[in-house]
């Protein structure tokens, strides 16, 4: 099925986000409520709701979009090249020029998002902060009335997994199994947070999640026993 889908059809996304506050102090009094009543089953007896807020970022309630970067195939004939741009600053802006994008580039019947563990995190992610930001859902985020098969989305962790829904595979061992260039050869996910607020260093953070839009191409392309992008067939625009 995946080898008959067009290339050019398909967007390759990733997303970076923090804790929305730089720590739980920022946080009003009701917010930390929810916090810890939200994290209570994650934190257990182990952590204090302080201790646990640098983890914030992987809730939408909790967490914003610092950056969404997109990767796209552009062909012709037997030359392939591979677009990179990644959209940052304030968090409603990055989803408005998000928003943009999809409506008017990727909004056909044949267009298709994909991601690694997208549907778990990255796609009901961006939804979620849409929502809170009271920015309008682009219909190839939007799922409500839609039948499985007719979801535009392609998460390439659960095309490893293959129907097994126990396995669980991180970007970083499936391109090492599949041998791809790692993304993670700077910064993961766990320093994120800390690049951001603290060294405040915004463009680690494009590069690192570009990385990992080209790596989820990468991989992409290894499922359909395709040569993998090189250097020469990437551009960032």
């Amino acid at each position: 099925m995946i080898d008959k889908i067009k290339l050019d059809n398909i967007l390759f996304l990733d997303i970076e986000t923090v804790p929305e506050e730089e720590n739980f102090k920022l946080l009003d009094e009701e917010k930390q409520y929810l916090f810890e009543s939200k994290t209570q089953y994650q934190r257990k007896d182990e952590f204090t709701p302080e201790e646990f807020y640098d983890r914030a970022g992987i809730w939408a309630e909790f967490g914003k979009i610092i950056c969404i970067s997109v990767g796209y195939f552009v062909t012709k004939g037997d030359i392939r090249n591979f677009r990179v741009t990644t959209f940052f600053g304030e968090e409603k802006n990055i989803l408005l020029d998000f928003s943009n994008l999809l409506n008017n580039h990727f909004n056909q019947p044949q267009h298709i998002l994909c991601g690694h563990n997208a549907k778990e995190f990255d796609f009901p992610f961006i939804a979620r902060r849409m929502i809170i930001n009271q920015v309008e859902i682009p219909s190839k985020l939007n799922l409500f009335g839609k039948k499985p098969w007719e979801v535009p989305h392609i998460d390439t962790m659960e095309l490893w997994k293959f129907g097994d829904y126990k396995h669980f595979s991180s970007m970083r061992l499936l391109t090492k199994v599949l041998q791809i260039p790692s993304p993670k050869d700077d910064i993961d996910g766990s320093e994120v947070a800390y690049v951001y607020y603290v060294e405040k260093d915004i463009d680690r953070i494009i590069t690192y999640c570009e990385k990992d839009v080209i790596a989820v191409a990468q991989i992409f392309l290894r499922f359909r026993r395709e040569d993998l992008l090189i250097e020469d067939e990437i551009s960032h625009v």
